[in-house]
């Protein structure tokens, strides 16, 4: 997993994060950071979302959550590549086909009317599929009327569990790189997310450094495996120090396991429940979208204690009511009907794309390694035009019609400034277009 040698990694001391990832530095003029000219004149979000003003006399204002800028740079990288016609290889909108069990489904049960409220915690039939799911792929057993939440989407899965399990103040230990939406969900309700580096160029747990990062405030360790963005798989030895410091701390510990069969060259996903003493402890929260190839659907999971469910029911309730209906049938159909192989060929599958990604951007001049899992690629673009991340991606697109995301919007700020995001859950023409756009690319 990974390069067998580890570079020495400069120490990050680790500090709240006080930031809201996304945006960039606005270029002084038409040519960017290096003065040269871009053959297409691209917006900065800044200036397309500007933030709106109160008078001081007034009292109508925006509440101090309100970010100082409303989309994510992955959002605005997507709009940019939107508004030229461009091959968005910055969002995971993971556009290759719907299975067609699952499409069918879904369309059926629409047609005969199954289009009103669900419990809040969704229709039996999925909550089923989901505990056999975690009894067959993890030996995991879970109670379908109390310990299984379908959400919509993962991130609400998320959402409610934050909100039911921690409160203003307290902290949570997250990994650097990082998935800003589990970032600004935690600061959105005045939770203090502590970056922990992980050690390039394999991002290698520094067990030292999570201990250090421990306070009296610490309530929860999140951890995403595999990673957005950096593909990275906890191995084993990796999962037990996280679980001995929720141990001994007490802690929560929060899973995103949402890229779970994403997984190349023989490498394992290990569910971090599974681990002894942990499954009370751990939130797992997962997903359809990426497996299924349905983001639009906001069709996602959490499993739990069942101390921990009703909280978390109920305020997945105040903020969603329910899935998606009908919806919610077509992903029942999937986990119902779809073969075992069907997992093992999204592997098979994505590990061609990661191949085919991976030579396209060596061949363009970046620094790439073969990411353990996931869909993304970071890639250190260091030779391209730009002071920052944000400017080289918006120089690529400009020049290739090519869009990535600036490494920035996973680090605390002054990091990841010459790394681009890549990713390669894209239809096949449409991904090798993008790899022969890159190459033939003058940077």
């Amino acid at each position: 997993m990974g390069c067998s040698q580890r570079s020495k990694v400069q120490t990050v001391e680790n500090k709240p994060l006080n930031f809201i990832s996304g945006g960039g530095e606005v270029p002084s003029g038409p040519h960017g950071g290096d003065g040269r000219d871009c053959r297409i004149a691209i917006p900065f979000l800044h200036k397309d979302f500007p933030m709106p003003t109160s008078t001081p006399a007034s009292r109508l204002a925006l509440s101090g959550l309100t970010p100082v800028t409303f989309q994510s740079e992955i959002r605005a990288m997507t709009t940019l590549c939107d508004q030229m016609g461009g091959i968005n290889l910055a969002q995971g909108v993971c556009d290759t086909p719907v299975p067609a069990v699952v499409e069918a489904a879904a369309i059926e049960a629409i047609q005969t009317g199954q289009n009103i409220y669900t419990r809040c915690d969704g229709i039996a039939r999925l909550r089923q599929a989901i505990a056999k799911k975690q009894q067959r792929d993890y030996g995991l057993e879970y109670d379908l009327e109390r310990e299984v939440l379908v959400a919509s989407g993962a991130t609400a899965g998320y959402h409610a569990a934050i909100m039911a399990l921690l409160n203003p103040g307290d902290e949570v230990i997250i990994f650097e790189p990082f998935y800003g939406y589990h970032v600004n969900t935690l600061k959105s309700m005045k939770v203090t997310p502590v970056p922990v580096a992980l050690a390039e160029p394999d991002w290698h747990l520094d067990t030292d450094a999570l201990r250090a990062a421990i306070t009296p405030k610490t309530r929860a360790i999140l951890i995403n495996t595999p990673a957005n963005p950096s593909g990275k798989i906890f191995g084993l030895d990796e999962l037990e120090a996280v679980a001995a410091e929720c141990e001994r701390h007490d802690l929560f510990l929060f899973t995103d396991e949402i890229y779970e069969y994403f997984v190349y060259d023989g490498a394992r996903h290990i569910c971090p429940a599974t681990l002894p003493g942990m499954r009370e402890r751990t939130i797992v929260v997962s997903g359809f979208s990426k497996t299924y190839s349905i983001t639009g659907w906001r069709i996602g999971y959490a499993v739990a204690d069942a101390k921990w469910m009703p909280a978390m029911g109920h305020f997945h309730d105040l903020t969603y009511v329910c899935a998606p209906a009908p919806l919610q049938v077509g992903a029942a159909a999937g986990l119902e009907q779809l073969p075992q192989e069907f997992y093992t060929q999204i592997a098979s599958d994505h590990q061609s794309k990661r191949g085919r990604l991976l030579d396209a951007l060596r061949a363009a001049g970046m620094q790439a390694d073969a990411p353990a899992g996931a869909y993304y690629m970071l890639a250190r673009a260091s030779h391209l035009p730009g002071k920052t991340a944000a400017e080289k991606a918006r120089g690529l697109l400009a020049a290739t019609g090519v869009a990535a995301v600036a490494g920035s919007a996973f680090f605390r700020p002054g990091r990841g400034e010459d790394l681009l995001r890549f990713c390669f859950a894209k239809k096949d023409d449409e991904l090798d277009d993008a790899c022969e756009r890159l190459r033939k690319g003058s940077y």
